[in-house]
C-alpha cells in the first residue's frame, strides 16, 4: 500500500492569511501546509481519495493525480469538503460517476450543500454517486473499516484501509479517544492522526492525545496531521519518538 499526504494543515492552513507563520520557520518548506486530505493506493493501482479539501485542485496537480477510483469523506466541515467541485476533471472519460461514501449525517449534509455533484444539473453529468458507508466492507479491492469519533459537538469518521497484507488508518478531527477507535485502529502498520497543537483544544486532538492514541492502538508507525502554525516541523522532529513523524504536504510512504 501507499499513502500520499496531499495536505497536512489545519482549517486556515500554514501560513495563515496575512503571512502569519506563528512558531513555524518560513524557511522550511515542510511548514507550508494546505488543508488535510490523503490518497491511499494499493499495489494494483487502485486509489482512494479521503476528503476533498479546500486546496484539492493544487494538491492533485502537485501530486500528478488525474484519476481516483473512489472518494470518502470524514465529515462535512468546509476544510474537508469544499474542494468538491475539483472532482469534475476526474469524472471526465469515466463511464459513470465516481463512487463516494460517508457516514449517514455527512451524506445528508453533503447532498443538501452540493446537490448538483450527486444529481447532475443543466446537462452536466453527476460527478459522484454518494452512498452511506454503513455496510461497506470492501472497495476496489481494499478492505474498509470505519468508526465514528467525537469531534466536539459533532462527529468525524475514522477509517482503516487493509490491502496487500498492510493497513493504514486515518483519524483526523477528533477530540477524545474511545474504545471503538482503539479497536478499529488496533495494530495498524501506519496511523495518520490529528495533532493540532500542544495545548488541549475543544474539538481536536492535541499532541499528547495523539501520542496516547498511537500507543493505545499499537500502531507500528504514525504520522501527525492537521497541524497548526504552532507546530514547527524541525522542532517536532527533535521531540517525537522514532516511530512518529510530523506529516507534510507531498509526503509519500510505501508499506
Amino acid at each position: 500500500m501507499k499513502l500520499r499526504m496531499l495536505g497536512s494543515g489545519t482549517s486556515t492552513g500554514v501560513p495563515r492569511v496575512g503571512n502569519d507563520w506563528g512558531l513555524c520557520d518560513p524557511a522550511e518548506p515542510k511548514n507550508r501546509r494546505s488543508r488535510v486530505s490523503v490518497a491511499i493506493e494499493s499495489s494494483a493501482g487502485a486509489r482512494i481519495l479521503v476528503d476533498t479539501s479546500t486546496d484539492l485542485r493544487n494538491q492533485l496537480l502537485a501530486n500528478d493525480i488525474d484519476r481516483i477510483d473512489a472518494v470518502f469523506w470524514t465529515h462535512d466541515h468546509a476544510d474537508h469538503c469544499h474542494g468538491i467541485d475539483d472532482l469534475r476533471p476526474l469524472r471526465y472519460g469515466r463511464d459513470g460517476p465516481i463512487p463516494g461514501y460517508a457516514a449517514g449525517q455527512t451524506v445528508l449534509r453533503l447532498r443538501q450543500r452540493f446537490g448538483y455533484v450527486f444529481a447532475g444539473q443543466f446537462g452536466y453529468h453527476t460527478l459522484v454517486s454518494l452512498d452511506n458507508l454503513d455496510r461497506l466492507r470492501m472497495c476496489i479491492g481494499i478492505g474498509i473499516a470505519h468508526v465514528q469519533m467525537p469531534h466536539g459537538p459533532a462527529q468525524s469518521t475514522g477509517f482503516r484501509f487493509d490491502c496487500d497484507g498492510k493497513s493504514v488508518a486515518y483519524a483526523t478531527d477528533f477530540s477524545e479517544i474511545t474504545g471503538e477507535m482503539v479497536d478499529c485502529f488496533s495494530n495498524v502498520d501506519l496511523l495518520v492522526v490529528d495533532a493540532l497543537r500542544r495545548e488541549p483544544h475543544p474539538t481536536h486532538a492535541h499532541l499528547a492525545m495523539a501520542l496516547d492514541l498511537i500507543e493505545r492502538s499499537g500502531a507500528r508507525r504514525a504520522i501527525l496531521t492537521h497541524l497548526d502554525k504552532s507546530m514547527d516541523y524541525a522542532t517536532l522532529c527533535s521531540e517525537l519518538p522514532d516511530s512518529v513523524q510530523p506529516g507534510y504536504d507531498g509526503l509519500e510512504i510505501e508499506l
